[in-house]
């Protein structure tokens, strides 16, 4: 990886959404993602819930990776970026700090932004979670099975990779086999469009459904552009917004043949070097 000082040879972005980090569990992708924060430099940088996973969060499992994507973010504040973080629900621990701002970042649990006259409400999704909001402990319980079911995937993707064949995804045959699960990303999708068109804005963007999506939905009272900046676990997506133009980048193989290798510290190290940028952005 280049010096983490020189932003040079970064692409300018106006803004990028990324959700669904979940730092802390072993499906997180962290190593792609550093390649990919330390390729761009964004206006604004958007990180829209469940960056750190609370929930699966342990002292054991939190490699130097994990600790870099922290300290991308951190040098992006450095080079101007303005950061909103946007909390979900496995990072929910920090919806008591929505308001908190420090230098170029800030907490919150929504974000209502206006880009070249459009208006744009970007929110994490779990509010309209109907296993959220009534069944905590089997969403939570889900989860475990859910990153369990990923490394599951990555060793199965293993033994194919030593047969020649193809990647799969188990937890997306999962989903689009599962008539259930089909019909609540729809569910989900129509009814942040209804809100959405009811409050006149133009752009409604979302993630917690792990489901990278853009698509116009059109209903009897209008209709709205809704977005999905899917994940880092599984689809590895991310929203960008350039030239009044949305569209998604898919860190996909032949990404790594263009992006430098991240060349990562020990996680002592790097975590001495995160306690001093947060004692930088206090006194910035």
């Amino acid at each position: 990886m280049k010096n983490i000082s020189d932003n040079s040879g970064r692409k300018k972005i106006e803004m990028v959404v990324l959700s669904d980090v979940h730092l802390g569990t072993y499906g997180c992708h962290a190593k792609e993602l550093c390649s990919y924060l330390s390729s761009i430099q964004p206006e604004t940088l958007v990180l829209n819930g469940d960056i750190i996973d609370v929930w699966q969060f342990s002292k054991r499992y939190f490699p130097a990776y994990h600790l870099q994507v922290i300290m991308e973010i951190m040098q992006l504040i450095t080079l101007g970026t303005k950061v909103h973080y946007i909390t979900g629900n496995h990072d929910e621990m920090l919806r008591r700090f929505a308001g908190f701002e420090m230098g170029n970042i800030c907490i919150a649990n929504k974000l209502l932004i206006e880009k070249d006259d459009k208006k744009i409400w970007i929110f994490h999704g779990d509010v309209f979670d109907v296993t959220m909001k009534n069944a905590r402990w089997l969403a939570k319980l889900g989860s475990f099975g859910y990153d369990l079911l990923i490394l599951i995937n990555r060793f199965v993707n293993f033994l194919y990779s030593k047969t020649g064949k193809g990647k799969i995804s188990l937890s997306k045959t999962i989903k689009n086999s599962v008539k259930s699960a089909v019909n609540f990303i729809s569910s989900f999708e129509n009814t942040c469009a209804d809100i959405a068109i009811s409050n006149g804005y133009d752009f409604v963007i979302c993630g917690h459904i792990h489901q990278p999506e853009i698509k116009k939905i059109k209903t009897e009272q209008g209709e709205v552009m809704y977005l999905n900046s899917g994940d880092w676990v599984e689809n590895l997506t991310t929203l960008e917004y350039q030239n009044k133009k949305w569209s998604l980048y898919h860190h996909a193989e032949e990404n790594k043949l263009t992006m430098p290798e991240p060349k990562i510290e020990s996680a002592k190290v790097l975590m001495k070097k995160l306690i001093v940028e947060f004692d930088n952005l206090k006194t910035a």
